[in-house]
């Protein structure tokens, strides 16, 4: 009993809660199966390497603010047939970030845009990357409030610290002549420096209606696609199949 104690009492200062939880049950084990010291030892902290990624995982996802969570085994590729889904499988792995790359989904209201956009967020939290959500909108509220209150940089220097960040909706709220400067300015200094994934119902010929300068739109559209994967999302309303599918299944 004291030497549970004490052990508890060390694993606690230590900062070892899952080999505390699992180093009575690991040890039977160990003696019924006649395991060397490092066997149980390398059982011990296998547990405890595994819990802490885990947790580490855990925050990544709290921390990249996605509004719902969403994944790729739960989109049906079916439902938009013009989608390259092997592009889509391939970009899951992460690579594209390595590589400074973007991605822009484009595409009607509905295709399943947010969805492939959160999922591919997903499987970069998951893959170790630092990811950060936002609508386009918010992301400008944020940057013109951080200007604003004279803390601009060090917001800037936070938002570099993200491998991957994803834009929303962008084009489903105009913006001011402040906010459109905001946005480049922000994309901008993520040029080669880290990937974006954005979504959007506007063809690149419409973003001026957005941007409001044809000098504007064109530097930026420069800078976003020189290193970008395009996916057009063409087709009609992915979540409408998603409605009539549940509702068909409600009924059978």
């Amino acid at each position: 009993m004291a030497n549970d104690l004490l052990l508890c009492s060390y694993l606690k200062r230590l900062r070892l809660p899952a080999i505390a939880q699992s180093y009575a049950r690991l040890s039977e084990e160990a003696a019924s199966s006649n395991q060397t010291y490092a066997d149980y030892l390398l059982a011990l902290l296998e547990g405890e390497v595994a819990q802490r990624e885990e947790n580490t995982q855990k925050l990544r996802l709290i921390k990249a603010r996605f509004p719902v969570m969403k994944t790729l085994d739960c989109f049906d590729f079916s439902a938009i047939p013009s989608l390259n889904k092997a592009l889509v499988l391939e970009l899951s792995r992460g690579s594209y970030i390595d590589k400074r790359d973007n991605i822009i989904f484009i595409g009607s209201y509905g295709t399943g845009k947010t969805h492939l956009a959160i999922s591919l967020g997903v499987a970069a939290c998951r893959g170790g990357k630092r990811v950060r959500f936002y609508t386009a909108a918010g992301l400008i509220n944020e940057l013109l409030e951080a200007q604003a209150q004279l803390r601009l940089g060090k917001l800037e220097a936070s938002l570099a610290r993200y491998d991957l960040i994803i834009l929303d909706e962008l084009g489903f709220v105009p913006f001011s002549k402040e906010g459109a400067e905001a946005l480049f300015t922000f994309c901008s200094g993520r040029y080669e420096r880290g990937s974006l994934i954005i979504t959007t119902n506007l063809d690149f010929v419409r973003w001026k209606e957005i941007f409001g300068d044809d000098a504007l739109t064109g530097a930026l559209l420069d800078r976003l696609t020189h290193r970008c994967h395009i996916i057009e999302m063409n087709g009609d309303s992915y979540r409408f199949k998603e409605n009539l599918k549940r509702r068909e299944a409600k009924m059978t």
